[in-house]
């Protein structure tokens, strides 16, 4: 894969991850109000339950990240669907040395 297709890849996924995410974000909290019947906590205001907090953190977690899975997979498959290519693989450009 040259290097303008993987340009085309890194923005195509970019894009649809980004839209998903901000999507998944608001379903989260349309969720979350549907729930409880009140608008999701902010963990920065010290009355805030650290239970109901944690809960939070830990709803929005789930979803978006569950939203990005889903989206990433639905974009891999586009790409070969479409290029005939199989989609690049997310490595991470962390490298950890010891010694």
């Amino acid at each position: 894969m040259g290097p303008s297709q993987k340009l085309v890849w890194k923005l195509y996924a970019g894009v649809l991850g980004a839209v998903m995410t901000f999507a998944a974000e608001k379903l989260v909290t349309v969720a979350w109000k549907t729930v409880t019947g009140n608008k999701p906590p902010s963990p920065t205001d010290p009355r805030t339950p650290l239970r109901e907090a944690l809960g939070w953190a830990l709803a929005s977690a789930i979803g978006v990240r569950a939203a990005q899975i889903v989206t990433q997979r639905f974009a891999a498959r586009r790409w070969s669907d479409e290029m005939g290519t199989e989609a690049p693989e997310r490595r991470s450009k962390l490298r950890i040395t010891i010694g």
